[in-house]
């Protein structure tokens, strides 16, 4: 039976390399949305070679040490979700999770001996993701539901808005399974009133489906949190080339008259598509759609009269933007910049290598399949008789990974040689740099934040990360 399991996460920071999981929550459900089973909540605890951004700690409330207290081990949570969560025919799904929440499930699973993907793809498991189907929805199809504004009157899909617009409970909002079930409510309410939106995108999800209608030479209608929101996210676009990266396309967004930047050198296209929303000057109106991230896409069919005027479509200007595009060198010339700037940061990333920074270098290529029993090795095997150097990888980050696997998992089981090396390898991470190593800026931070913070509970939260700090600083340091 096909199933839902919608999760969410709380983090320590935004960067999914360095940061980590401080909570994950999720709820299975069935395709008609209602739930399966018990929830899971659950703490993952803090390493000592980690150090929170303080900000994200202000907006959970969960402190270094209520993961150390009350939480399990990543080790051990990763039992749990392969045992009980990752089951087959199971399609995860959240609120931004394809961006953010992947993310950081796939980096911790390489860390600690699992495939990063395949919890995603095997055994008939998939991946969705709601905020791109609330976009589209919004743009194509927003009868029936209430859509909020900010501050500043401007269109929002922020999820506690969406949630308190439509009188959804969403009691504890960044709190991980409060945010689970307000993910659920939102996904019943945009099924009930929209389901023939709601069950197109969900089948689009296969990135074939994705491949299949992109790929047919014409303009598709496409949400990203990229275009503006003066036209709720969403645009028309054609496909100019291939993605440098794969799996995807380079797509041209049809508002823009193609002219400006077809005059362009090389150079200058490189410029405009690096260029900031705010920095001054045209930006290159082209976007890399990954098949993969359930990008939410629909033929210009759907494009009924409401929305054309919605969205400030002129389709008389869009076919003649695209006439002019296709007659011209644009599309080969933007894959070849693409290329050449995805050259760059691979030539860059490898730059800055070093023990340290094995955790961050998930992307440096698959896990060869030799290694794959090995690592089922290191999973299965006990760690209280289990050496860093009873097992050899042909990939040199598994080595690398192995001694930082049990001192991560298992600190007390250490023996001298591990411990040392532990300490070292903390002392690089923590400590380099001087004035701007990890440790001074946090405790920087902390300092800062101090002179603007009033509220109780968030002075005692700052309190808890000072003592955080002082408690893993490698010996010697205050």
């Amino acid at each position: 039976m096909q199933t839902f399991y919608f999760y969410d996460l709380e983090t320590s920071g935004v960067n999914p390399r360095e940061s980590r999981i401080m909570q994950f929550a999720g709820q299975r459900t069935g395709l008609d949305l209602e739930p399966i089973g018990e929830p899971h909540n659950i703490l993952i605890k803090m390493t000592d070679d980690v150090l929170p951004d303080p900000e994200a700690i202000l907006i959970t409330g969960i402190t270094p040490q209520k993961t150390i207290a009350e939480g399990v081990t990543e080790a051990e949570f990763l039992k749990v979700f392969h045992e009980e969560i990752a089951t087959e025919n199971t399609t995860f799904v959240g609120y931004n999770t394809v961006r953010f929440d992947d993310e950081f499930m796939r980096y911790l699973h390489y860390r600690n001996f699992y495939d990063a993907y395949e919890w995603q793809w095997k055994d008939n498991r998939s991946k969705w993701d709601l905020l791109d189907m609330v976009r589209l929805t919004r743009a194509l199809r927003p009868e029936g539901i209430e859509w909020p504004v900010d501050t500043k009157g401007n269109p929002t899909n922020r999820l506690e808005l969406l949630t308190s617009m439509n009188n959804l409970d969403h009691a504890n909002a960044h709190d991980a399974l409060s945010d689970v079930f307000a993910s659920i409510a939102l996904a019943k309410l945009i099924k009930s009133k929209q389901p023939k939106l709601f069950d197109y995108l969900y089948e689009l999800r296969d990135k074939k489906k994705v491949k299949e209608l992109v790929e047919q030479d014409q303009p598709v209608v496409y949400a990203s949190g990229k275009y503006s929101g003066d036209w709720e996210k969403t645009t028309i676009v054609q496909k100019i080339g291939d993605s440098s990266e794969g799996q995807g396309a380079l797509v041209y967004d049809l508002r823009f008259d193609p002219d400006e930047y077809s005059k362009m050198s090389d150079a200058e296209l490189q410029s405009s598509w690096q260029r900031r929303r705010d920095d001054p000057g045209p930006r290159l109106p082209v976007k890399a759609m990954k098949y993969n991230r359930c990008p939410a896409v629909a033929p210009l069919a759907v494009l009924d009269e409401a929305s054309k005027k919605r969205l400030a479509i002129d389709m008389d200007l869009i076919m003649k933007h695209r006439k002019k595009l296709l007659a011209s060198d644009l599309g080969k010339r933007c894959e070849l910049v693409a290329q050449k700037m995805n050259d760059a940061r691979a030539e860059q990333s490898g730059m800055f290598q070093d023990v340290s920074d094995v955790d961050t270098r998930l992307y440096d290529g698959f896990v060869p399949g030799n290694d794959k029993p090995k690592m089922s090795m290191v999973r299965a095997a006990d760690m209280s008789t289990f050496g860093s150097n009873e097992v050899t990888f042909s990939d040199e980050r598994l080595n690398a990974l192995l001694p930082l696997y049990k001192a991560r998992n298992r600190p007390e089981l250490l023996d001298d040689t591990e411990r040392q090396y532990w300490e070292e390898f903390r002392t690089q991470k923590l400590l380099s740099g001087g004035e701007k190593s990890r440790l001074a800026k946090f405790g920087k931070r902390l300092q800062e934040l101090d002179g603007t913070v009033t509220d109780d509970a968030k002075r005692y939260l700052l309190e808890e990360l000072t003592l955080y700090a002082q408690s893993i600083a490698p010996v010697g340091e205050d």
